[in-house]
């Protein structure tokens, strides 16, 4: 028995080395995929929001992109780019970015009643970062 495990425990040790290349060449199978996977989601971000700032997009893209995140971007639908998926992300972004939501939650406004005070803002957002020509549009 003692035999039997010095083998097993050599055989393991035979294998580490193995296993951390092939860690190591995952690690950087993923990193390249997760760059493809953000610019396609900033691309279609562009798409679906034409008008939306670069500097927005990218952010969006990449927030909504992480790995093991749990966010809208790596749920099936955000990994197969479906609109509503996207258009989510999006709809998160402004929330948080560009209205008062946050303010509204730490001053103990329910969830639902703060989402509903900022959806005119946000639909506005929304609307100009559709149309070409409207730029960097912010409230």
């Amino acid at each position: 028995e003692e035999a039997a495990l010095a083998r097993a425990e050599a055989r393991c040790l035979a294998d580490a080395e193995a296993r951390a290349r092939r860690r190591a060449r995952d690690a950087v199978r993923r990193a390249a995929e997760d760059v493809r996977f953000t610019a396609a989601f900033a691309d279609e971000i562009r798409r679906l929001f034409p008008a939306c700032p670069d500097e927005r997009t990218r952010a969006i893209a990449a927030h909504a992109s992480v790995r093991g995140s749990g966010r809208v971007g790596r749920s099936a639908a955000g990994r197969a780019l479906s609109a509503s998926a996207v258009t989510a992300a999006v709809v998160a972004a402004v929330r948080h970015t560009d209205t008062p939501y946050d303010r509204l939650l730490m001053s103990k406004v329910p969830r639902g009643e703060a989402r509903r005070r900022i959806a005119p803002a946000v639909e506005a957002v929304l609307r100009a970062w559709r149309e070409p020509g409207h730029e960097g549009l912010a409230v």
